[in-house]
């Protein structure tokens, strides 16, 4: 069950001919939605608006913030989710005929609903390994920091990661330097300084890496930077973890011969749960 432009629909609805699917000419969102209430929605929101105008898409006058709320607590509400902790994936497309070059901009929406098992996020208690990914290289440009249907370099590094009994790869841009995980943004703890790579190097402009150096910035004795991370560096960090929306914040337990602490992802995990109840 799938809500396919508005309407609720039972089967799979995208063809051959979906530009999505054909070109991968789309853009991507996923919330986390607990108990009806859409998870730092604005911030998805206008990550949204400004990937389809980054990618030339007609926003139409209907794509409001109020709008597209309606739409995913609509599916939501059908699914029987509104009391649960739900994963949705809103997935906008060029909607269109043509080859690479589109004969419109006009867009579509197909929205996605899954329960999930956590209402809160809760930190990782189990060994989490993690390897560097060098077999293909993201690029340093803007196109990188958006959620778009093109994956297939995060495809090729999870069946490396699973080849290799790693729980995650973390990922290197074309000039060598370490971007993000397969399904977040990096952090890297040594001392008191927490680094998180550029936009600018290519990792994805991720939300819940906007909440985590937003926690970070008001927290006593920590300095935040967003600077290029070198592979040198993973081993002499003090700790690494991943953000994104669903998880929170995955503590990595290991890399190479390196373990980690994870006192301040217990630290921070708090505190988002903090925020989400006070929101």
């Amino acid at each position: 069950m799938i809500n396919f432009n508005r309407n609720i629909v039972e089967e799979a609805v995208i063809n051959q001919n979906n530009r999505g699917f054909k070109f991968g000419d789309a853009v991507f969102e996923t919330l986390k939605v607990i108990d009806g209430k859409i998870l730092f929605f604005e911030d998805h929101y206008f990550r949204l608006m400004a990937s389809m105008r980054i990618m030339r898409m007609e926003i139409p006058m209907v794509y409001t913030m109020e709008n597209i709320e309606f739409e995913i607590k609509k599916l939501i509400k059908r699914k029987d989710l509104l009391q649960s902790a739900v994963r949705v994936r809103l997935t906008v497309y060029r909607d269109a005929e043509g080859l690479y070059l589109p004969k419109s901009n006009d867009v579509g929406f197909v929205i996605e609903a899954s329960a999930l098992p956590d209402r809160n996020y809760i930190l990782n208690d189990t060994t989490y390994e993690v390897g560097l990914f060098k077999d293909h290289y993201i690029t340093p440009q803007l196109l990188s920091t958006l959620k778009t249907n093109n994956r297939i370099l995060n495809v090729i590094a999870s069946v490396y990661a699973q080849e290799n009994s790693l729980s995650n790869c973390l990922l290197l841009n074309s000039d060598k330097k370490v971007v993000e995980a397969i399904n977040g943004n990096l952090f890297l703890v040594k001392g008191n300084v927490v680094k998180t790579p550029l936009l600018s190097d290519g990792c994805i402009k991720g939300i819940m890496r906007k909440q985590i150096i937003e926690l970070l910035t008001v927290k006593e004795n920590i300095t935040i930077e967003e600077a290029s991370i070198s592979p040198f560096e993973l081993q002499q960090a003090d700790e690494l973890f991943i953000s994104n929306v669903i998880k929170g914040v995955v503590s990595i337990s290991k890399y190479r011969k390196k373990e980690y602490s994870n006192s301040l992802a217990t630290d921070l995990v708090k505190r988002l749960n903090a925020k989400i109840l006070l929101g």
